[in-house]
């Protein structure tokens, strides 16, 4: 190659330098160009003298000097810009590639993809793709996505409530199993509602229970008509003229249908069920309660305070504390005891007090209906401070709403009176399983419990047992029960429900009760 001339105006040592600069670039491209082949670059007529001979030997780089260019055919330094604005690495960049294009291996990459595209196959999937991009469940999943994109910016103080939540559902859970594995027989739906309204849940239950009611059919007659009493003593005493036990009260009558048709066999007919000394101390009958509901029948109880006893038992949630009297019959009672059943509402919805052993629980409230228990074990029914009040003789008082017969004449409220009168659960005019105590003029006491009863029915059931002074005790089926019982010298007494869908087993009450209750047992 022929050598230029060095330009004029330029030193021997700038000479050296410009060569000295060449020599390094070509250095940073001798690599390159031992793998790609001679590279061409352009040096203007102004630059350094081009490296020697030599130098382009070792490396694959061709030196030119301007020309005129081969499609304008103008000069380089007379025209545009000299070529030395071109960067090497742009020159470089666009060699690898126009060689990588040139490559047969980039020939075949194109036709695999021009084949793949037009493939059966991705058609398939472009189509799979958009029927599931449609689908309403990818949109379910996208809203999710969205949700859960949007729950990430209040994530700490969810957490938060997430973790107050939680301990709150620890400590109620704790409670509520605790009233779940209380001791007693309560169902685990009376369980959960009775938490529920020691937990500020009464309003909620009670709404519950108005709208789980529902009314009782009307018409029909009984299934099997009215049977005979299980466990009847004394045969023979079922007769309506049976006489009265010698010592004792006078034997009860039989009662008149209620339902204003004739009475059914048997219907209204007092049996023997216990005795004491050998004379007769609890009878039961059964009645249908009134006109419409013909298909069900009410049980009643009367006891002879002659031969039996009353005694107040305390529930260990209901008063709750400690007592002398049990909350359940102990095996020193068994041997004594012919009857129990249930006594009135909680204490918190009674509208009155509560008093036994000398102790006040609720303080007992004027005009209220009241059974008062005397230390002989006679009871008496009464309005509190206007026909009982206390005295020596008072063992304990249990009061529950107001009196629902005075004077043996059924409360004209009955059908009309609010919360005030018979309580804020479920209303007086529904139809449930209620409860009554009353006592009659000759000093019989009279318990009445049975299914369909409005106040109403209940009231005139007492009214037809013959009592003068009565009132409601608890309601609802898991409340409501009353057992006698036949004393068994080597074992636990057997005991027997009093009417026909009574819930709750005698059993009931050999187990500690919940709520207190009413036991009567024999006099020695």
């Amino acid at each position: 190659m022929r050598r230029q001339a060095r330009p004029s105006g330029l030193t021997k040592s700038d000479d050296q330098t410009r060569q000295d600069t060449h020599r390094r670039a070509l250095g940073s491209l001798s690599e390159f160009g031992r793998h790609t082949g001679p590279v061409r670059i352009l040096i203007s007529s102004d630059s350094a003298s081009p490296p020697d001979e030599d130098e382009t030997e070792r490396f694959p780089v061709v030196v030119e000097s301007p020309s005129t260019d081969a499609t304008t055919g103008t000069d380089d330094a007379a025209g545009s810009a000299p070529t030395t604005a071109a960067h090497p690495a742009a020159a470089l960049a666009s060699r690898l590639r126009s060689r990588v294009a040139a490559h047969p291996a980039a020939a075949l990459a194109s036709l695999a993809r021009s084949r793949v595209t037009a493939h059966p196959a991705l058609a398939l999937v472009s189509l799979a793709r958009s029927r599931v991009a449609a689908h309403p469940a990818a949109r379910r999943v996208s809203r999710l996505r969205a949700r859960i994109v949007q729950s990430r910016r209040f994530g700490p103080a969810r957490r938060l409530v997430a973790a107050i939540l939680v301990v709150l559902l620890l400590l109620t859970g704790w409670s509520v199993v605790g009233a779940l594995t209380a001791p007693g027989t309560d169902s685990v739906a009376a369980r959960l509602a009775e938490w529920g309204r020691d937990h500020g849940f009464d309003g909620l239950i009670t709404w519950l229970e108005k709208e789980q009611y529902r009314p009782p059919p009307t018409g029909g007659e009984p299934a099997g008509g009215i049977a005979a009493p299980p466990g009847t003593v004394l045969p023979g005493h079922g007769r309506t003229d049976r006489p009265s036990s010698p010592g004792g009260l006078p034997a009860p009558a039989t009662m008149v249908a209620l339902a204003n048709a004739p009475a059914l066999p048997g219907e209204g007919v007092w049996h023997p069920v216990a005795s004491v000394h050998g004379h007769p101390a609890v009878e039961v009958a059964s009645l249908r309660p009134d006109p419409d509901h013909t298909s069900f029948v009410a049980g009643l109880m009367w006891l002879d305070p002659t031969f039996v006893r009353g005694q107040l038992h305390p529930g260990f949630t209901d008063p709750g504390g400690s007592w002398k009297a049990p909350d359940h019959i102990t095996s020193a009672l068994q041997g004594q005891v012919v009857a129990a059943f249930n006594a009135g509402f909680r204490l918190n919805a009674s509208r009155g007090g509560y008093y036994s052993e000398g102790r006040t629980v609720l303080a007992l409230r004027d005009g209220a209906a009241s059974l008062v228990l005397n230390r002989d074990g006679t009871a008496q029914v009464g309005a509190w401070n206007t026909d009982v009040r206390m005295g020596p003789q008072v063992a304990s008082v249990r009061q529950n709403l107001v009196l629902l017969v005075n004077h043996g004449q059924v409360n004209p409220t009955c059908s009309s009176g609010g919360t005030a009168e018979w309580g804020s659960t479920i209303g007086q005019a529904a139809f449930i399983h209620r409860s009554a105590f009353g006592v009659t003029a000759d000093g019989a006491e009279v318990y009445v419990g049975g299914p369909a009863l409005s106040v109403c029915s209940l009231g005139n059931l007492l009214k037809a047992a013959g009592v003068v002074r009565g009132m409601e005790l608890d309601i609802n089926p898991a409340w409501v029960s009353a057992a006698y019982f036949h004393r068994n010298a080597p074992g636990a007494p057997k005991g027997f429900q009093l009417f026909p869908g009574e819930q709750v087993a005698p059993q009931h009450y050999f187990s500690p009760s919940s709520r207190d209750w009413f036991g009567w047992y024999a006099r020695s």
